[in-house]
């Protein structure tokens, strides 16, 4: 059975896009810690993030670098921090979230944003990919 991710990449299910390529895709978190928290995930399904082979990692790691660039270069933070978990979709993902304070990446803490402030949040970071 096809992950959400997958569901997602495939356009079944509607998100707040930020970017693909032939490998890779990139969206908003529709619970984020922080204003711009995106995900990136590799479009091949695969439940766990060592299981990747060596080039999908890499891939993945250059790709997510890429979006957390433009993330900071759109986003009010201190920094923009990477943290891969992979307890709650069995699909590779690597959250990129804006932290101001540590409570950003406690996953304790979220943010409510309205369909127009996603959008205008996807919109600014899209805009920063070089």
């Amino acid at each position: 059975m096809a992950s959400i991710f997958t569901k997602i990449i495939k356009g079944e299910i509607p998100c707040y896009k930020i970017a693909e390529d032939d490998n890779f895709f990139a969206f908003l978190d529709i619970n984020p810690n922080a204003k711009g928290h995106t995900l990136c995930v590799p479009k091949k399904e695969v439940d766990r993030l060592l299981d990747l082979d060596e080039e999908t990692y890499l891939g993945l790691m250059a790709f997510s670098r890429k979006i957390g660039l433009a993330i900071e270069a759109a986003i009010p933070c201190e920094r923009v921090g990477m943290t891969v978990i992979g307890l709650e979709v069995p699909h590779v993902h690597v959250h990129l979230i804006p932290l101001s304070t540590m409570a950003n990446a406690t996953f304790q803490s979220k943010v409510s944003l309205t369909t127009e402030e996603f959008e205008k949040v996807a919109e600014n970071i899209r805009a920063k990919i070089q």
